[in-house]
């Protein structure tokens, strides 16, 4: 007969150790997605490097345009690193159209963020008060007032999903945006991982939605050993704080 207080197992009158926050999470990107760099003392000149790589084949691009490319993920480098963030990602793409090229771009932002413990805000809580905000941002904008909702995602169970269209500042110049982020809880701790991502291309939200979901659905923590090409995609899960 089991003792009060003891688990089967243990021995009676000692306490089960409490299980740590994972170190590291895992994220699966497409191949066309590349990291960028967040280092203040390299990001400028990396970022130019990659973009002009990828415009090569673009000569319908006029310069203007290349820099615009290059001044916006700056930016998007910059606030990331900014805020914490653990890794940042993005695409792009440029599609020959009747009209003039179609550039298509998307990021996705990872960052880990405290709730205080005094105020211990569960998912639920954090993800209907997110709704609150949307509705009141909303007002008189003329943007839709977006959505939440709370899903399953395969590895790491349940997660809220936040989408609306912003205005963003892209070089002076306010842009409609599509925003999907998706909050999951980090196990053993008051901390989430926020998957912040983001697309300009509005008129294809649903379809980057879905590639951000996928992203999303590819989530794992701690190390995952399962395969070697899973652990190569692991990533140390420092702790930021909140509004960094």
């Amino acid at each position: 007969m089991t003792e009060p207080g003891t688990e089967p197992g243990t021995e009676p009158g000692t306490e089960r150790p409490e299980t740590a926050a994972p170190a590291e999470y895992s994220l699966r990107f497409p191949d066309s997605w590349w990291h960028l760099d967040l280092d203040p003392n390299t990001r400028d000149a990396s970022i130019r490097r990659r973009i002009e790589a990828q415009v090569e084949k673009a000569p319908q691009l006029t310069r203007e345009q290349v820099d615009g490319l290059i001044r916006s993920t700056r930016r998007i480098a910059r606030e990331a690193h900014a805020k914490g963030a653990l890794r940042a990602s993005g695409m792009l793409r440029i599609l020959r159209a009747g009209s003039g090229p179609l550039v298509l771009s998307a990021t996705t932002v990872v960052l880990r963020i405290s709730v205080p413990e005094e105020e211990a805000e569960d998912l639920a809580d954090l993800v209907m008060a997110a709704g609150v905000q949307l509705g009141t941002d909303a007002e008189g904008s003329g943007l839709p007032p977006g959505e939440v909702e709370f899903v399953e995602l395969p590895h790491v169970g349940a997660a809220g999903r936040i989408s609306r269209i912003e205005d963003i500042d892209y070089n002076g110049t306010r842009v409609p945006t599509a925003v999907r982020h998706t909050l999951v809880q980090v196990p053993n701790s008051h901390d989430y991982l926020v998957l912040a991502s983001s697309t300009p291309n509005v008129d294809l939200a649903e379809q980057f939605y879905e590639v951000f979901d996928a992203i999303a659905e590819s989530l794992r923590f701690g190390d995952p050993s399962d395969t070697a090409a899973e652990a190569a995609d692991a990533s140390p899960m420092g702790a930021t704080e909140q509004g960094k």
